[in-house]
């Protein structure tokens, strides 16, 4: 089954209005969107995203022998430091950086883990026509949350894709590294986790930054690519790909979720930072 291709698709763009909020309530809404359509209260959904100076940290990142002083240089940067609901590691969010959920059902039928991966990577192409081709999904080494679904082109990463599942839904996240400079954004990282880590000895293997592997889509493609036009984009491969898109926010119902799922995820951030 192409896990795109579906009659009815929903769009829900906070590209815009989620700037002045946390991170945070990006993850709740994503937990929010898994539970309803997961079990199909909602049809199969995009979200877009964007967040102000925030760096996302991992479960794994705050572990981090001298996490608190790791910290303390990002928000001498301007920046935010939070830790997500999930796995992963530390990665760079602001303006120039887009992120896409998309979000599917199990109710009816089951989806891998690779399936999930593999659709985001069906839709980039589809979105970046121009350089659709050069668009390549393996681990580049030397980048900030490296994984086996790295996008990039030519050896240098501007994409990296997670998942999250929730009862029957499975969000599938990517960051897209529009605009900016990507190797600024991995040189903070890199500096994180010098200050981080100050040498000690891990049971984990904390990745070494090399700045020079990580570029934006502007970069890459010496196109004038903007954030908002990537969501005019995403917006257009739906239309491309289904019968019918509807916009919607959260209903009543969902907004009810939504505050239960906000409310664990703040405590959770909250006990990280502090523990």
């Amino acid at each position: 089954m192409n896990l795109l291709q579906r009659p009815l698709w929903r769009f829900w763009d906070e590209s815009l209005s989620a700037q002045s909020r946390s991170a945070l309530e990006s993850f709740a809404a994503d937990d929010t969107l898994c539970h309803s359509v997961g079990l199909l209260g909602s049809p199969p959904t995009l979200r877009t995203w964007v967040h102000r100076q925030t760096v996302v940290l991992g479960i794994q990142d705050h572990r981090l022998p001298f996490v608190e002083e790791g910290m303390e240089y990002l928000r001498t940067q301007g920046f935010t430091p939070i830790v997500r609901n999930s796995g992963g590691l530390a990665v760079v969010l602001d303006e120039g950086v887009l992120n896409l959920s998309l979000v599917f059902s199990e109710e009816e039928q089951g989806i891998d883990i690779p399936a999930g991966y593999e659709a985001m990577v069906d839709f980039v192409r589809l979105m970046l026509p121009e350089v659709a081709d050069d668009i390549e999904a393996y681990e580049i080494v030397g980048s900030y949350c490296p994984g086996d679904y790295d996008l990039s082109i030519r050896g240098k990463k501007f994409a990296g894709i997670s998942q999250r599942r929730i009862r029957k839904g499975i969000a599938v996240q990517i960051y897209l590294c529009v605009e900016g400079s990507g190797s600024e954004r991995a040189e903070m990282i890199r500096v994180f986790y010098e200050q981080a880590l100050q040498g000690e000895e891990t049971k984990f293997t904390y990745p070494q930054i090399r700045p020079e592997v990580m570029a934006s889509l502007a970069e890459l493609t010496g196109l004038p690519l903007t954030v908002q036009e990537l969501v005019i984009r995403s917006y257009q491969v739906l239309h491309a790909i289904a019968d019918d898109v509807r916009l919607q926010s959260l209903s009543e119902s969902e907004l009810e979720l939504y505050h239960g799922y906000l409310t664990r995820v703040v405590e959770r951030n909250h006990k990280m930072l502090t523990n």
